[in-house]
C-alpha cells in the first residue's frame, strides 16, 4: 500500500520508531525539550497522531520536535521556497567566462569584473558535489591563478580585500578536490595557501574553512585529537558562520571514534543549536555551505559509530532521499556513498552479509568520490565484516577489493 504522507510525517514516525518509543513516550519525551508546559498526555498523543498522518504542527512545535530527534527544523520541516540561487549563478555564468577573460587583461579592475568572479567562485563551489573530481581540479586550479594575478594590477584597498577573499575561496576549493583525489600533501599545501589569504583579508569565514579542511585531513588518517584541536581552534575565530556548524560535527565525529559518547553528543547538540539559529541557506549545492541536510550526514556518522544501528540507518535513507532526484539523478553522490555504507554496517551487524556487502560494494562504484572520507568509512564496514564473516568468500572478495583500493591511492591504505 502507498503511503501519501508527506515525507516530513514519515519521518517523525520513523525516528519514533528507530527509538522504539510509543507515541507516548514520544510526547512525554518531546516535553524535556519543551520551552513551556504542554498540554496533558492525552490532548498531546491525539496530537502527535495528527502529526504524523500529515496534519503540519504549528510554529511553536516545529523547532522542538526538531530538538527531540537531535536535528534542526528545516531538516525535518520544509524550509520556505526561495528563489533558486544556484540557476542565478548558472545563468550569469552562461554569458560572463569570455567577458570576464578580456577584462582580466586591462590594466585596472572594475566592480563588475569582480561582481562576475564571485558569481564564477559560487559556481565552481555549487558544482564542487557532482563534478568530476578532474575537470573540477582544472577549472578551479585555471581560475585561482587568474584571480592571483589580479594582485598586480591597480587595485583600490577594497578591490584588493575582495580579490585577497575570492583567491582564499578558490584556494580551499582546489584543496578540497586535491585531497578527494588522495593528493594529500598538495591539498595541505593549498589549505595553507588559503589560510594565508585569508588571514590578510581579515576574511574570518573562509579562515574557519581552512581550520575544517585541517579537521577533515586529521579525522580521515586517525588523528582524532588533532580534529578536536582544530575543530575548536576554527570554532572561536569563525564562530558566527555556518562553519562552525561543520567544525562541531566534525569534533562529534572524533569523539565518536574515540568511543566518548557523552563528548560526542555535546558536540553535535551544539552544532545543532549553532545551525537553529541560522537562516536558511540560499544555494544547497555550494559546497562551504552547511544546510539542514548536512547535519543529518554528520549525525548518521556519529550515530553509526556509537553503535546505534536504528537511528544511523533511519538517518542513512534520509540522506539518500534529499541526496536523490526524483528520476534517480544523484544530487550528492558522495554523501549518498557514505549512506550506503552506513546502511551497509546495519545490515552486517543484524546478520545480513550479502546485502552489506552489496551496499558497500556500490559505495564504492560512484564516479565522484571523496576517496579519503570513502576509505575511512568503509574501513568501518571492513571491519564488522571481517570480525564477523572473515571465512566467507564473498567477505574476502569485498575486503581485497578495499585493500585494492588503498593501495591506489598511497597514504589512505585502510588497516
Amino acid at each position: 500500500m502507498s503511503d501519501d504522507r508527506p515525507t516530513w510525517a514519515r519521518r517523525i514516525a520513523a525516528e519514533r520508531t528507530a527509538r522504539d518509543w510509543s507515541q507516548l513516550d514520544a510526547v512525554r519525551a518531546l516535553r524535556l525539550h519543551a520551552p513551556s508546559e504542554l498540554p496533558g498526555d492525552d490532548s498531546m498523543v491525539r496530537q502527535w497522531k495528527r502529526w504524523e498522518g500529515g496534519q503540519m504542527p504549528g510554529d511553536f512545535y516545529r523547532p522542538i520536535i526538531a530538538s527531540l530527534f537531535g536535528t534542526v527544523t528545516h531538516a525535518i520541516f520544509p524550509a520556505p521556497s526561495r528563489r533558486d540561487g544556484n540557476a542565478e549563478i548558472v545563468a550569469a555564468s552562461g554569458m560572463e567566462t569570455l567577458e570576464i577573460m578580456s577584462r582580466l587583461n586591462r590594466s585596472d579592475v572594475d566592480n563588475g569584473t569582480l561582481e562576475a568572479l564571485r558569481i564564477t567562485t559560487d559556481r565552481l563551489c555549487s558544482e564542487y558535489p557532482y563534478m568530476p573530481s578532474e575537470q573540477l581540479l582544472i577549472e578551479g586550479r585555471a581560475w585561482l591563478r587568474r584571480v592571483v594575478d589580479l594582485h598586480s594590477k591597480s587595485l583600490t584597498l577594497a578591490q584588493h580585500r575582495e580579490v585577497l577573499s575570492l583567491s582564499g575561496w578558490l584556494a580551499l576549493l582546489v584543496g578540497c578536490v586535491e585531497y578527494d583525489s588522495g593528493d594529500r600533501h598538495a591539498a595541505e599545501s593549498t589549505r595553507r595557501a588559503a589560510l594565508s589569504l585569508a588571514s590578510e583579508s581579515d576574511n574570518a569565514e573562509v579562515i574557519g574553512w581552512a581550520h575544517e579542511m585541517r579537521a577533515w585531513f586529521s579525522l580521515t588518517t586517525g588523528d582524532y585529537r588533532g580534529v578536536i584541536a582544530a575543530s575548536r581552534a576554527g570554532g572561536e575565530l569563525a564562530s558566527h558562520h555556518s562553519v562552525a556548524v561543520q567544525l562541531a560535527a566534525q569534533e562529534a565525529k572524533a569523539w565518536a571514534r574515540i568511543g566518548d559518547r557523552r563528548q560526542m553528543e555535546v558536540a553535535l547538540d551544539r552544532g545543532r543549536k549553532l545551525l537553529e539559529g541560522m537562516p536558511h541557506p540560499d544555494n544547497l549545492d555550494h559546497h562551504f555551505v552547511v544546510d539542514p541536510a548536512k547535519f543529518d550526514f554528520y549525525a548518521m556518522d556519529c550515530y553509526r559509530l556509537a553503535g546505534e544501528d536504528k537511528l544511523a540507518r533511519t538517518l542513512a535513507e534520509e540522506v539518500l532521499r534529499v541526496g536523490t532526484d526524483f528520476d534517480g539523478t544523484e544530487r550528492s553522490p558522495m554523501r549518498n556513498a557514505e549512506a550506503r555504507v552506513t546502511l551497509g554496517v546495519a545490515a552486517a551487524r543484524d546478520g545480513d552479509l550479502e546485502g552489506a556487502l552489496i551496499l558497500g560494494e556500490r559505495a564504492l562504484q560512484g564516479d565522484r568520490q571523496s576517496v579519503p572520507s570513502l576509505i575511512m568509512t568503509s574501513r568501518e564496514l571492513a571491519a564488522v565484516v571481517r570480525d564477523r564473516y572473515s571465512t566467507e568468500p564473498m567477505a574476502q572478495d569485498y575486503l581485497s577489493h578495499l585493500q585494492d583500493l588503498g593501495r591506489e591511492k598511497p597514504g589512505f591504505l585502510p588497516s
